[in-house]
């Protein structure tokens, strides 16, 4: 497939997974890893006909800018974002230099802020944290359709 944008890859590869992977500097306006995941979710349906409920859509841009939010204000220097088709879902996967994996608050109606992956949990199928040779991995799993 062809280049979406500058520092963009757009693909499908062999085994028929489609993804998009993108780095995004800390200085960079969150509209833009927003909008790179609008414009995936609307090549699935489009492009492959695949059904993205909005509900769907929304909740992928959330977590997406959750996500990449939390990367910049915990890990100085660029994230890697990356989502993949994966059966029925849409993996939501950030990258960051930093190797501290984050603390997931009990829920706390008084707390002030640092709700972020209380509300990509809430939002997710599936949510891993991993540790890599370098930094950590942020993934979320979130369904196409509505249940």
């Amino acid at each position: 497939m062809e280049r979406a944008a500058e520092g963009t890859d757009q693909h499908t590869n062999a085994g028929g997974s489609i993804s998009l992977s993108a780095a995004f500097e800390d200085t960079e306006p969150i509209g833009r890893p927003r909008g790179q995941a609008r414009s995936f979710l609307a090549e699935l349906r489009t492009v492959h006909r695949l059904p993205v409920s909005d509900r769907a859509a929304d909740l992928v841009e959330l977590v997406v800018s959750e996500l990449v939010t939390n990367s910049r204000k915990y890990a100085p220097g660029p994230c890697l974002l990356t989502l993949v088709l994966r059966e029925d879902c849409v993996e939501v996967s950030v990258w960051d230099g930093n190797p501290v994996l984050p603390s997931v608050l009990p829920p706390d109606p008084y707390r002030v802020g640092q709700h972020g992956l209380e509300i990509v949990m809430a939002a997710a199928q599936a949510f891993r944290v991993e540790r890599e040779g370098v930094g950590k991995r942020v993934t979320a799993a979130i369904a196409l359709v509505d249940p």
